[in-house]
């Protein structure tokens, strides 16, 4: 044990538990904001707190908090939960499994050493400087163009340490950057935006400038579709949050276990296109990370491989229902018990670059921006998104934008339509690794 606050939790615990864990993070977040082309917030917010995880009597006990003075109501809180808690049919992560699993995984998915983290404080200074760049790039191209920016400097520290022995620790720093305009022309408001993050290194400013600026280009004119079955291009960011966040839904231990997911009986069945490979690999990326946050190994995993169901992934929790093993996907929504969740989310590249995607479409449109999650049905594959923003394409040319537009379908009637996947795959705010998706029918919904 090298921390002294989980030991002590650890040993005030002892006396009056079979087993206890100890979750404690401690984040410094500094925004710096841009609101309608000037700077609106620049300030440092700091978070320490701890959770506690019981096992008393064979039952699970909880308890959390960011007072990290009161360790004693801390362990009081959490034993007295446990008495009306659910049953504890799984186990704490151990020390020796910890490297048991460590020690077993191949060279592939051996973690990548971690990176020494800046010892200078953040020169909010330069971020100033660097948004002011920015909005002075986007009114070089319309000076009409409300911009909006944010920044994000975070350092994040997780420790978890078990009455089984187990002590790990993790640390990171990422560096975020979002940038969006707004235009207003009559009765017409269009945003476009993009973002990148970075960890121990600075976003790609260029990139995104790049990215906002080539959105309002194929935005300038205006253009209308009717309601059918068309060709539907999503571009990776759409792709991420359209695709890739139903494939995270159904390929859940938990919806597997509840018989919510339609995929909970069909390990080892080709129901997909034998192009698509999805798979997680939580050593690569922003987010990447040895363990989760039960301090259970992460690795390399192939959930769909050549259109082929092949595995789920668990936390312990679910796993042990399931009577399977944790995959190391126990992760937290900040000091809440743990669920479970992709460190990333990635499809395999095709074979053809998106722009030749865009040439070979006789008639259809491209998803670039949906609102929100979209009116669908998760657990059931299936997806109905209004575009936040999206263009016509005419025999191969983006000819404008288009306006109160919806596509809807399904993973598994989209798979059966593939054009193919573009030859390039890129990172999405570190949670998805994606390339533009073609698919050759699905259904648009247009409102004149």
């Amino acid at each position: 044990m090298s921390d002294a606050l989980l030991e002590q939790i650890l040993q005030l615990a002892a006396p009056r538990t079979d087993a206890a864990e100890v979750y404690f993070v401690s984040s410094q977040d500094t925004p710096i904001e841009f609101e309608n082309n000037h700077l609106k917030s620049l300030q440092t917010k700091a978070v320490k707190g701890v959770a506690l995880r019981v096992i008393c009597n064979g039952r699970l006990g909880f308890a959390s908090s960011t007072d990290l003075t009161r360790l004693e109501d801390l362990v009081d809180a959490a034993v007295q939960t446990a008495q009306i808690g659910s049953e504890a049919d799984f186990e704490f992560a151990a020390r020796n499994e910890f490297a048991a699993q460590n020690s077993a995984t191949d060279k592939l998915d051996s973690p990548q050493k971690p990176q020494k983290l800046q010892d200078t404080p953040l020169d909010t200074a330069e971020f100033v400087q660097i948004g002011e760049y920015l909005i002075r790039r986007v009114h070089d191209y319309n000076a009409d163009i409300l911009v909006d920016l944010g920044f994000h400097a975070v350092l994040r520290t997780v420790r978890i340490a078990t009455s089984q022995g187990l002590y790990a620790e993790r640390s990171s720093q990422t560096t975020s950057a979002s940038l969006s305009g707004n235009l207003v022309r009559g009765e017409d408001f269009l945003q476009a935006g993009s973002y990148d993050v970075g960890r121990n290194e600075e976003p790609d400013y260029d990139l995104i400038l790049n990215q906002v600026l080539q959105k309002y280009r194929w935005a300038e004119q205006s253009a209308s579709i009717s309601s059918g079955s068309f060709p539907v291009l999503f571009l990776p960011r759409a792709a991420a949050s359209t695709i890739g966040s139903l494939f995270s839904s159904v390929l859940s231990g938990q919806s597997v276990v509840q018989k919510a997911s339609p995929l909970a009986e069909k390990l080892g069945e080709t129901l997909f296109d034998s192009r698509l490979t999805l798979f997680e690999d939580p050593h690569l990326g922003v987010n990447a990370c040895p363990f989760d946050d039960e301090g259970t190994p992460t690795h390399r995993k192939a959930y769909i491989e050549a259109g082929t169901v092949q595995s789920f992934y668990w936390d312990r929790r679910w796993a042990a229902r399931a009577d399977k093993t944790s995959t190391g996907n126990g992760f937290r929504g900040g000091l809440s018990k743990p669920s479970p969740s992709l460190v990333n989310v990635c499809v395999a590249p095709g074979q053809t670059s998106t722009e030749a995607l865009i040439a070979g479409m006789k008639e259809g449109i491209i998803v670039d921006q949906v609102l929100g999650a979209g009116q669908s049905n998760m657990l059931a594959g299936e997806f109905s998104v209004n575009l936040d923003l999206g263009y016509k394409v005419e025999d191969g040319k983006i000819v404008g934008r288009v306006k109160n537009t919806m596509v809807a379908g399904s993973i598994f009637e989209a798979f059966q339509h593939l054009v193919d996947l573009g030859d390039v795959a890129e990172w999405v705010g570190g949670r998805a690794y994606m390339p533009s998706l073609l698919f050759d029918q699905l259904g648009v919904a247009a409102r004149a």
